[in-house]
């Protein structure tokens, strides 16, 4: 991934999230990739996919928490009020997170329990545009 892919998705993120302690970096498992941190730690990774001739990003963090605390667990984490998790219509699994109005991504269950979950947000090459 080129640096200035790496600097225009950590301010869509920063944006996104409502956080500038946001930080992307290369992966420095897998430099076609992007680790996501968060002060000192890593929390999420950004895969990088090519599949037809469109360039998108895949950003994964996984969520410790149950289903009933998503949503305060992000809005201290990133310490943005602005997050906010609502129903998918029928499924039980998966909630979407928004910003305000703005949809960012689908937070869906690891486990049948609901003890843990994954964060995910598509993001396209021209979502980076005004970046």
């Amino acid at each position: 991934m080129e640096k200035i892919e790496l600097r225009k998705l950590q301010a869509f993120l920063r944006q996104a999230l409502g956080n500038d302690g946001v930080r992307v970096t290369a992966d420095p498992k897998n430099p076609d990739d992007a680790a996501v941190h968060f002060g000192e730690r890593k929390i999420a990774s950004i895969v990088v996919d090519d599949e037809d001739g469109d360039r998108s990003f895949a950003f994964a963090m996984k969520l410790p928490v149950g289903r009933e605390t998503l949503q305060s667990y992000l809005r201290k984490l990133f310490e943005n009020d602005k997050l906010t998790i609502a129903p998918r219509g029928r499924k039980t699994d998966s909630v979407e997170l928004n910003s305000g109005e703005d949809f960012l991504g689908v937070i869906s269950a690891d486990d049948a329990k609901q003890t843990s979950y994954t964060l995910q947000i598509a993001i396209l090459d021209i979502d980076l545009d005004d970046f």
